[in-house]
């Protein structure tokens, strides 16, 4: 494993400890995982001041800057400045400093798939003891039955295996379509990456979290499309086929998780508990912005504020049960929104700063990605014929096919990450011990944004710069149409001089034009 790495990839993998949190009071919580992004951010600085380099581009700076400048001035605009000194401390953490300290320890893709595979592996872990709480009946209480998923994480934060398995089945179908397919390299890559990422389906859907579904199925038709639109027509009408057949013919639709898929669309007719104090918190999140539209009430005002706000048909606090806890009531001090979160507490400067990254992010996330697929694509304007027979590639040109679908696995796991986080923050927000998970998901996000070490598929060795994957090298072979008859040219040939000094072989270099293959007719029969 890369040492650089370390920090990062220890950070993600203590989430699998158990949670020894006992009740919801006593102060901040802090978690192993807490700690280790702390001494993830003071590696990343020690590095910055033993090189002396400038540490981001300009661009990274200002998107990654942002939300600490927007969530300093709604902390010292505050009614009370001293209690939102905590909230400003986490939002810098969670949304600046460890996503910025991922950005600038991870050296190339390879970097990045370490990273995302201990991910993989957490989400392995807690899904593997979430199913087994829902087989035993040793879960989350959920309608006066423990058969809730939660993995180690306990009832007091139900949706966080939930968060964790869906990360990590965004990132196993990301690269289980960048792999080459079985007939142009080994089966069983792909075949285990898309394996891990639909068995990952099976806790997700025992975690009875709506959130976490919605995000993992958006971001997962998104990772398709990134991948083709044809193949993702083609999976989207297998999973239909495979989900009415799991309803229809084996039942599996029956019970508490149809009662749980169903109250989905129920959100005016009769809905649950949860939902109506979910609107409730809502409603109190948008009057509270509503008094404060510009700054908010600053970080961690929100609960101060919500009962002045909130309906008479709010509940004080949401029951916790199970996974070997007892009875307790939760209280309710966020709005289970994160844009509603940031617009109450930080007002329009944080809401702009924070949408801004992050739209930024997603942006030149495709961007990169829509320069990959170019470059994959075979020159046109009619310099370019198929060859009837296919044309081995050389091995130049196949390790740099693997290295572009390497890159597309990454930056497609990365957009992917992106977009299932901000489709989930429509129904959560920060808080618990995944928080730190979501910053360094957000890091990954960033460097495939914003890093040019993006370009990399390995870390340059000591006295060595490495190259990044040259557009050019990725177009496929494609012969060159030959004028009267000649023999045709491969088209990573066609830019070489002719002659004895071009380095071609003899036979090629009298079956050359002089003039390229370009040249006008008289000059090619002279």
């Amino acid at each position: 494993m890369p040492w650089p790495v370390l920090p990062a990839v220890a950070t993600v993998l203590l989430l699998c400890l158990p949670d020894q949190r006992g009740d919801v009071g006593g102060g901040p919580h802090v978690t192993p995982a807490d700690l280790a992004s702390v001494g993830l951010v003071g590696y990343c600085a020690l590095r910055l001041l033993r090189d002396r380099a400038r540490p981001l581009t300009r661009t990274a700076a200002v998107a990654l800057g942002a939300p600490a400048l927007a969530v300093a001035v709604a902390t010292v605009a505050a009614d009370d400045p001293s209690s939102a000194l905590a909230g400003f401390a986490r939002c810098t953490q969670i949304f600046v400093l460890v996503p910025i300290a991922v950005v600038l320890l991870l050296r190339s893709r390879r970097d990045f798939r370490w990273v995302a595979g201990a991910v993989v592996v957490l989400a392995v872990v807690q899904g593997a003891v979430g199913v087994r709480q829902y087989v035993t009946g040793t879960g989350a209480s959920y309608a006066g039955r423990d058969v809730r998923a939660v993995g180690t994480f306990g009832p007091l934060d139900v949706m966080a295996m939930a968060t964790t398995v869906g990360y990590g089945a965004v990132i196993a179908l990301s690269v289980g379509l960048a792999l080459p397919p079985a007939r142009t390299g080994a089966r069983w890559p792909r075949r285990a990456a898309l394996c891990c990422a639909a068995a990952l389906l099976v806790p997700l859907a025992l975690s009875f979290s709506r959130g976490a579904w919605i995000a993992t199925a958006c971001a997962g038709t998104v990772v398709l499309f990134l991948h083709g639109a044809r193949r993702a027509l083609r999976v989207m009408a297998a999973l239909a086929a495979a989900a009415v057949l799991a309803v229809c013919g084996l039942g599996a639709g029956s019970g508490l998780m149809a009662e749980r898929l169903d109250s989905i669309s129920r959100v005016s007719a009769a809905p649950d508990r949860s939902v109506t104090d979910r609107y409730s918190l809502w409603a109190a999140a948008t009057d509270i912005w509503r008094d404060h539209p510009v700054t908010g009430v600053g970080p961690k005002g929100f609960a101060a504020h919500r009962d002045g706000h909130a309906s008479i048909g709010l509940s004080a606090a949401s029951d916790t049960a199970g996974a070997g806890h007892a009875f307790q009531r939760e209280p309710l001090l966020s709005p289970h929104n994160m844009y509603l979160l940031i617009l109450s507490e930080q007002g329009l400067i944080g809401a702009v700063a924070l949408l801004g990254c992050w739209s930024a992010l997603l942006l030149r996330g495709l961007t990169r990605l829509s320069a990959l697929s170019r470059a994959g694509r075979a020159p046109r304007l009619g310099q370019v014929a198929v060859a009837r027979r296919p044309v081995a590639p050389r091995p130049a040109e196949a390790r740099s096919t693997v290295a572009r679908r390497g890159a597309t696995g990454c930056g497609a796991a990365a957009v992917g990450l992106l977009v299932w986080q901000a489709v989930d923050f429509l129904y959560a927000d920060i808080g618990g011990p995944t928080t730190v998970l979501t910053s360094v998901v957000i890091g990954l996000a960033a460097w495939w944004a914003l890093s040019p070490t993006a370009l990399y598929d390995a870390p340059p060795t000591p006295g060595e710069r490495a190259a990044p994957t040259a557009p050019a090298s990725d177009q496929p072979r494609a012969r060159l149409r030959p004028p009267y008859g000649r023999p045709a040219l491969h088209a990573a040939d066609a830019a070489r001089p002719c002659g004895p000094s071009s380095g071609l072989p003899p036979a090629r270099q009298a079956s050359t034009p002089r003039g390229g293959p370009n040249a006008p007719a008289e000059e090619v029969r002279r």
